[in-house]
């Protein structure tokens, strides 16, 4: 007997077809631009809760999910983003990417996250990102003089910056206040008596470490500190490996400072590393401040007192700028700045002069 191709592979049945918005919308008895509303998470506001959630549930037990690429056809958009990270390793950077993220989702959105890396092309990851259709950028990466940033402005979606702010502010930004957060360390170590104060500062293309190293010479001149005792020292990285060489250097100058601010934690940690080769102790011989309050530095020994930022609300904050532009709504800033604050931990301690060790 001869068999067809439909014979051999069966009866077409109910459960081999994919479930649609229809097969949805008639078992709700809703129309099916209800049940899209619904399950559009920027939309679902539209729709009574209770049928939201009888629309939600027939789906779940349909197996229904939105196409997002049937979608995307039809709106123009893909209903991504795309995240570009410095250095996914960096523990600072997760809770801003939750930040992010968070928002996104609530829209919507769901994120790429892309690691750039020390050898990475952030202009050619952009364009990559822009190629595969995101819908917006978020740059954690960009330098105060970037290339990136005219290209963005002439070929990309909507762009924002965290973190991070371009030298003639022509993109949103939300970053913390690098200047207050030097000056509540500044102010802290002089109020513990502290008189020679130097400075880690993070690599100067970037605009946290310029911004942190203006802030700190700004605070050590209000507090009326000599420059030749309030010496600076740049770091190539933001590692702890470069904020022990740039530490050593600081260590061995003429006259070594009591106490010494980090433009972050990674590089605060390297202090403690040039502390312990030089043969001095954290905060006997030297108090150390950081900048961030990464992850685990309240479990290092001695617990590390440092500025916090806010650095999920700085990512949520990023992502509602990001959002306001997809939807073409007018604001009010186009840069948020977020207040730090002191943590005080074990890593600082009073300096009386009769502590004061003679210039060496």
């Amino acid at each position: 007997m001869k068999r067809t191709l439909s014979s051999a592979l069966g009866p077409r049945t109910a459960a081999a077809t994919r479930p649609t918005i229809k097969d949805v919308a008639a078992r709700c008895g809703v129309h099916p631009s209800t049940v899209s509303r619904a399950l559009s998470p920027a939309m679902k506001h539209l729709v009574a809760a209770d049928v939201a959630e009888r629309i939600q549930a027939a789906a779940n037990a349909l197996g229904y999910r939105l196409n997002m690429a049937a979608k995307g056809l039809r709106t123009g958009r893909s209903g991504l983003i795309g995240v570009l990270a410095p250095d996914i390793a960096d523990p600072g950077f997760p809770p801003v990417l939750s930040g992010i993220a968070d928002q996104l989702n609530a829209q919507g959105y769901a994120t790429i996250v892309v690691d750039v890396g020390r050898d990475g092309s952030e202009q050619d990851l952009v364009d990559r990102l822009i190629a595969r259709g995101v819908d917006g950028l978020v740059l954690a990466t960009v330098t105060l003089r970037d290339d990136v940033v005219q290209h963005c402005l002439d070929a990309a979606p909507p762009v924002v910056l965290v973190n991070r702010v371009d030298a003639a502010g022509l993109l949103p930004s939300a970053a913390s206040d690098d200047a207050a957060g030097m000056r509540l360390a500044v102010e802290h170590l002089v109020a513990l008596g502290h008189q020679r104060i130097g400075h880690i500062a993070g690599p100067q293309h970037i605009s946290t470490g310029a911004r942190r190293r203006g802030g700190f010479e700004a605070s050590v001149r209000v507090a009326g500190l000599a420059a030749r005792h309030t010496p600076v020292e740049v770091a190539e990285t933001y590692t702890r490996a470069a904020g022990r060489e740039a530490a050593l250097r600081l260590l061995a100058r003429r006259t070594r400072p009591t106490a010494i601010v980090a433009a972050n934690d990674l590089l605060a940690l390297g202090v403690y590393d040039a502390l312990a080769a030089a043969g001095l102790a954290c905060p006997g011989d030297v108090s150390v401040v950081g900048h961030n309050d990464m992850p685990f530095v309240d479990m290092v020994s001695p617990p590390l007192t440092t500025v916090r930022i806010a650095q999920r609300d700085m990512g949520e904050a990023a992502a509602r700028l990001l959002l306001d532009r997809l939807a073409g709504r007018e604001t009010t800033t186009d840069h948020i700045v977020l207040a730090p604050e002191l943590v005080i931990r074990g890593s600082t301690i009073a300096r009386g002069p009769d502590r004061s060790a003679p210039p060496r």
